[in-house]
């Protein structure tokens, strides 16, 4: 796992210390080596920073150029079928001689004999990369399939000073000459609906982030006249939804489960190759306790496991993932972080996100990461289950309540949601627990809330957006601001053959899993310099997922249904079964305790209306009701005030 970075320029050469200082701005994420690599007659910098996994020797180093000198490649992530790969190439082309056992070479070497789309299609991973072709003089960028490693590029500058940037963060763009920081309003709009900034979009005007699955070409004439080309995909979720739905597997469900069971296992086999020490994010739930139940199950040590717990039951599944390690007998380390621990993370989040960025469940993500670095360098996790599998409680939502709460009366529907949110969370965990006379209910008043906003919708495609996003029409809070369109404003056709809870599942795979997800799980593990491996997006996993009935997928009225078969052969069905727990803190409550006076600092009226960015009415409207306990509105306080964090630090 690597940062990467580079530029084009006509005039490179006046640019001499960027590529050092771009190099070092995201040193996290490649601490043990760096590289440089330019070519003043073309005006094309390559720049890496290496956190070195696989072949650890100096044969691995980059950039790396190709046996025959016509590319050099500055690459981020790893290819998991490399092996498969070279013993390809090998049949084809007996006369390759390796310098060393990289999935670098090997990748530079594929892209050499089959080209760039073909090799995209070939391989096996996650990846984001910048290759340099020689004698074709053209820059290509290129992502893996669902999102997991990012790359950020655009033009900045202007005159014979114009230079194409690119990076895994905008850190990285930003320490250049020519980046102008300049800010979009109709973007922050965008992270006040979704809580993340949505690909193709950044903070900042003319960057951009290149799509999942994606690769850009920019050939010379692109390059001299400064011009952008549009991205061409290599593959596709809706394709592949769309083409699973076609082929269904035959209603088997032992043939089905073992080959579910046998296409995890051997992804997982090859996610566990690693020249350095691994273990496993272990949070007790399905997805990571499937993961470290396969690695187990191949694995002739104990692996080691990490989880962190919080003293605040509502959000602690340290206990449960303390059963699940003691069971399958896991090397198992689990810290409870008190909230003073947690709190001291949020001075970094600006820093760690380079962008507005307000998904809570940042602060556990970096300390889990934090955590695992203690004694590993690359880590398994469970992220990509929910989307895959129907996990989230959206999804039961959709099949279990939606047509009996079509059938109350939407003023009364609206009624009762102003009564719920009249409520803390807090409140309403308290409550429950007391009327269902039960301590294993999870965080259900979040889930009271999320079902507050239900109750206000007409159809059931206004109550996903509504639960997929925090203030519903943003463009009112941030001034001078205009809707933007996303993935999420169109979609194709072809998947209105789906029911509604799949169309859920295909829309978060697209969107909430790689802008929100991804971005959340990479930028908190490489602040720590960790690598993350998430078995569940391997694209084979995902294709076949989408050929298994989705009636094995939500069956008595609970998601993940043939997942949680596999794992009942690792794990006893009463450590596992218990409702689902989100990865978050208690947001609400720190803003009205320790949190308090930071947060109206940054909230601040005065500070507000200088800055210019928000509707400053609003904003001590929704604070003060907050505080007050009058309504509970901690997802959109938070939205603003890790943008005004933000803010904070582009101003210094």
């Amino acid at each position: 796992m690597c940062g990467i970075n580079g530029f084009y320029s006509k005039t490179s050469s006046t640019f001499n210390n960027a590529i050092t200082n771009m190099n070092s701005a995201i040193s996290h994420r490649g601490p043990d080596t760096d590289g440089v690599w330019n070519d003043k007659n073309t005006g094309v910098v390559l720049g890496h920073q290496r956190l070195s996994i696989i072949d650890l020797s100096k044969a691995g180093h980059q950039p790396m150029q190709s046996h025959s000198d016509q590319f050099i490649m500055t690459y981020n992530g790893e290819i998991y079928n490399h092996l498969e790969i070279r013993n390809e190439l090998e049949k084809s082309n007996a006369s390759i001689n390796w310098r060393g056992t990289s999935d670098t070479e090997t990748l530079l070497q594929a892209i050499e004999f089959w080209g760039i789309e073909i090799t995209l299609q070939k391989i096996v991973g996650m990846f984001a990369f910048a290759v340099w072709d020689k004698k074709n003089r053209c820059l290509t960028l290129a992502r893996d399939r669902m999102g997991e490693k990012p790359i950020y590029f655009g033009w900045q500058g202007k005159g014979d000073n114009k230079a194409f940037l690119f990076g895994s963060e905008l850190k990285a763009l930003k320490v250049h000459p020519v980046f102008n920081r300049e800010i979009s309003r109709d973007v922050i709009a965008l992270q006040l609906h979704h809580n993340c900034i949505p690909a193709p979009y950044s903070i900042y005007k003319d960057i951009y982030k290149l799509l999942p699955a994606h690769f850009l070409q920019l050939k010379e004439n692109d390059l001299r006249e400064g011009l952008l080309p549009n991205s061409k995909p290599y593959w596709s979720l809706n394709d592949v939804a769309v083409s699973g739905a076609s082929n269904l597997l035959p209603n088997n469900i032992s043939n089905i489960k073992d080959g579910l069971e046998n296409i995890l296992k051997k992804t997982v086999k090859q996610q566990m190759i690693s020249d350095v020490p691994l273990g496993a994010f272990l949070s007790g739930g399905i997805d990571s306790s499937t993961i470290v139940a396969l690695m187990q199950s191949q694995s002739s040590q104990p692996i080691k496991t990490f989880t962190i717990g919080f003293h605040e039951q509502t959000y602690n599944e340290a206990k449960y993932a303390k059963d699940v390690a003691k069971y399958l007998g896991t090397d198992h380390t689990e810290f409870y972080v008190s909230d003073k621990q947690a709190l001291e993370v949020i001075p970094k989040l600006s820093n760690i996100y380079d962008e507005p960025f307000s998904d809570s469940s940042q602060i556990p993500t970096f300390l889990v990461s934090q955590l695992a670095k203690q004694n590993v360098k690359v880590s398994l996790s469970g992220d990509g289950g929910d989307e895959l599998f129907c996990g989230y409680n959206r999804y039961t939502m959709s099949k279990n309540w939606w047509n009996k709460l079509a059938m109350i009366p939407l003023p009364i529907r609206i009624f009762l949601s102003d009564r719920i949110t009249n409520i803390s969370p807090n409140s309403w965990n308290k409550l429950l627990k007391i009327f269902l006379r039960s301590n294993y209910l999870g965080n259900l008043g979040d889930l009271m809330y999320k079902f507050s906003r239900v109750l206000r919708c007409e159809t059931l495609d206004n109550a996903y957006l509504k639960l997929t996003s925090h203030f519903d029409d943003p463009t009112k809070i941030v001034l001078k601001s205009r809707k933007k369109e996303t993935r999420l404003s169109n979609y194709n056709s072809e998947l209105e053959q789906f029911d509604n809870q799949q169309k859920m599942m295909i829309f978060d795979a697209l969107t909430y899993l790689p802008d929100d997800i991804l971005v959340k799980v990479d930028r908190a593990s490489m602040a720590n310099s960790l690598e993350i491996r998430t078995p569940f997006l391997d694209h084979r996993v995902v294709e076949y997922s989408w050929k298994i009935p989705q009636s094995l997928k939500f069956k008595d009225s609970k998601g993940k249904w043939i997942l949680r078969q596999i794992l009942n052969k690792y794990v006893p069905k009463k450590i596992i079964e218990r409702p689902k727990m989100g990865f978050g803190v208690p947001i609400d409550t720190w803003l009205r305790g320790e949190l308090r006076d930071w947060a109206e600092s940054l909230l601040n009226e005065t500070r507000l209306k200088n800055d210019g960015y928000f509707d400053h009415k609003h904003i001590k409207k929704i604070w003060n009701e907050h505080l007050s306990k009058k309504k509970n509105w901690q997802y959109h306080l938070w939205d603003i005030l890790m943008f005004q964090s933000w803010l904070d630090k582009e101003k210094s």
